[in-house]
């Protein structure tokens, strides 16, 4: 089963667009990223960019309508995610309790839909599906 752990660090909704971590929170994840490669659970993995450099893209009345961040309205956002391969729930959710997180972070456990999970007729419209993944 994959899982998506999804890093919700606290504060970062209002962080600067050129914010970094330490070399001392860095130094720890990676030190976690190396236990999850170790146990050969571990998929991929990256680190975002605060919200205040980026954009939303929203369909109002079905036209897109960009707004530049930060963004006011948003109390929890994105840091960052793994993706990793687990045999369970219980064994993602206790990756995710491992992790070196601050004490204001949230880390998000989201299992990923499996082609195989959907109805016939679903597989069927999303043929090709496998093939952009690459």
């Amino acid at each position: 089963m994959r899982f998506m752990m999804l890093m919700i660090p606290g504060g970062y909704q209002s962080a600067k667009p050129d914010v970094m971590p330490s070399a001392e929170a860095v130094q720890a994840m990676m030190k976690y990223n190396e236990e999850l490669k170790k146990a050969g659970v571990l998929l991929s993995l990256e680190g975002l960019h605060p919200p205040s450099s980026g954009a939303r893209v929203s369909f109002k009345g079905g036209k897109p309508v960009v707004t530049d961040g930060p963004f006011a309205e948003v109390k929890e956002v994105l840091g960052g995610y793994w993706l990793i391969d687990v045999r369970s729930r219980e064994e993602a959710i206790e990756w995710a309790r491992r992790c070196p997180a601050s004490n204001d972070d949230v880390i998000e456990v989201r299992r990923v839909h499996e082609m195989s999970e959907f109805p016939e007729e679903v597989q069927k419209a999303a043929e090709g599906f496998k093939e952009l993944k690459g």
